[in-house]
């Protein structure tokens, strides 16, 4: 057989990915921090893009708020005078509580304006191991016994335990099991109490032990019921203590009141705000949509691109800057396309879900994507697309896009298709609504939806409930 090379015609069809497209799939899939560092990053790179200057409106003249005194005495401003909480707001205490003084000075010279302020010399906000180890600088102890202290510091997880047992304390320090013992009764007897400890139920001990309990009914169900205390098998412990079930409960409720995990309330991690994409506004009977582009770049091709071009310039310099011009236009177009396709979507999920924005998660629909691509005339991947991490400020609160796509898990009597979220709603009500001392079974929760002409299996029940975080019916109960 020989090899040779010969031309064919061949006619197909195929999808063409142009530059235009791939930077408006891009910028639609980006969220809304995302999407606000690649267009800062653009502007850094693009020497022919630029931000939209904001329109500047003057100053605007102060409203007086006070006549003129006798004698002619000109009103004295910017003094805050009386209870009034309308005035006090308008104070900027951080020219008083943020403001460099780095040396005292009778002259109170103004420092300069971009003289450092007092909290940019914080580092890192306190946490549960700096708290600690605060408390040991207040303690006379050896160099040895704080290295072993700080070990045990160091160990700990976000909860206050310690993931480390004394082998490892001895293998690391190279110490014997009495001073790591002795070390770890230490740390466990700073604040806050039960921290250090291995387990839940050496912290809950601890915690006893601090307020001169550890001999109490509620101390010994912690060290030897704690297994039938985690499942309420009160009546079992009463039977086994020999005591009567009222008292076992009152020791269940002082157990009830202890902190399980000690180094929580010491947890450091940064919340992490969402900011909306869209706001769903009602007005006048009718939901608006309207874009959050607050802290958005608004871009346009710099002012005089057109003389820079024109200069005189070398002919790889004009290619650049045409090169440059191409990517800003198609960048603007791309922003443009996405902003009008999270727009269009917002609105039809708006008329596919009314009832949700009027009365409440519990009337969620079932919705597909393919239905809301069809409504709009786009491809169910530009849907997909436009909803991913993508969220909406709406009168019944924030919720991510991808919220409002759900299938029907079942269908009531009356021939309507019910979501899982929908599902979840009503049973939750009929939870907060059930008696503490006879709650549902999961059974029961079975039969009252199908009193409402929601039939579900008792399986699928248990799972909604185990879904939303619902303990079963044993650790529900309340005497």
């Amino acid at each position: 057989m020989s090899l040779e090379l010969r031309q064919h015609l061949k006619l197909a069809q195929k999808l063409l990915m142009t530059q235009q497209l791939q930077q408006a799939i891009k910028l639609l899939q980006l969220n809304r921090l995302e999407l606000a560092g690649a267009l800062q990053a653009e502007l850094e790179q693009n020497p022919l893009l630029e931000e939209v200057p904001a329109e500047d409106n003057g100053p605007e003249a102060l409203p007086a708020t006070e006549e003129a005194g006798e004698g002619g005495e000109a009103p004295v401003t910017g003094r805050v005078t009386g209870d009034d909480p309308a005035a006090a707001a308008e104070v900027n205490w951080e020219d008083y509580a943020n403001n460099f003084d780095a040396d005292f000075s009778f002259a109170r010279e103004i420092p300069a304006a971009d003289a450092p302020s007092r909290l940019d010399f914080v580092s890192a906000a306190p946490n549960l191991v700096s708290f600690l180890a605060w408390q040991l600088t207040h303690l006379h102890l050896s160099e040895r016994d704080l290295d072993i202290a700080r070990f045990i510091l160091g160990n700990l997880d976000s909860h206050g335990f310690l993931d480390a047992d004394i082998a490892d304390i001895c293998a690391s320090i190279h110490c014997t099991e009495e001073e790591a013992e002795g070390m770890l009764r230490l740390v466990q007897n700073l604040d806050p109490p039960g921290v250090a400890a291995r387990n839940m139920q050496e912290s809950l001990l601890l915690q006893l032990e601090r307020d001169g309990l550890e001999d109490s009914l509620a101390g010994r169900m912690v060290r030897d019921f704690f297994s039938e205390l985690q499942h309420r098998n009160l009546a079992d412990i009463a039977k086994r203590v020999g005591v009567h079930v009222r008292e076992v409960h009152k020791a269940a409720a002082q157990i009830a009141g202890l902190n399980p995990y000690p180094g929580n309330a010491y947890s450091s991690d940064p919340v992490q705000y969402i900011s909306p994409d869209v706001y769903v506004v009602k007005m006048d009977d009718e939901f608006i949509v309207q874009l959050n582009s607050e802290d958005l770049p608004q871009l346009q091709l710099t002012a005089d691109y057109k003389e820079t071009l024109i200069g005189k310039l070398t002919a790889d310099s004009k290619e650049y800057l045409q090169d440059r011009k191409r990517n800003a236009q198609l960048l603007i177009s791309a922003l443009d396309y996405r902003q009008s396709a999270i727009c269009r979507v917002m609105e039809s999920i708006v008329r596919h879900q009314r009832e949700f924005f009027e009365k409440g998660p519990a009337f969620l629909k079932p919705l597909v994507l393919n239905d809301v691509a069809q409504d709009i005339g786009v491809h169910e991947s530009t849907v997909s697309r436009a909803a991913a991490n993508k969220y909406a400020h709406t009168p019944q609160g924030l919720y991510e896009l991808r919220y409002f796509f759900s299938t029907a898990a079942t269908e009531s009597e009356s021939g309507e298709d019910l979501t899982a979220e929908s599902i979840k709603q009503r049973l939750g009500q009929l939870v907060r609504q059930e008696n503490p001392a006879k709650p549902f079974s999961d059974s029961s929760l079975a039969e009252l939806l199908e009193k409402d002409g929601i039939k579900l299996a008792r399986r699928t029940v248990a799972k909604y409930r185990e879904q939303m975080r619902i303990p079963s019916v044993k650790n529900r109960r309340k005497n």
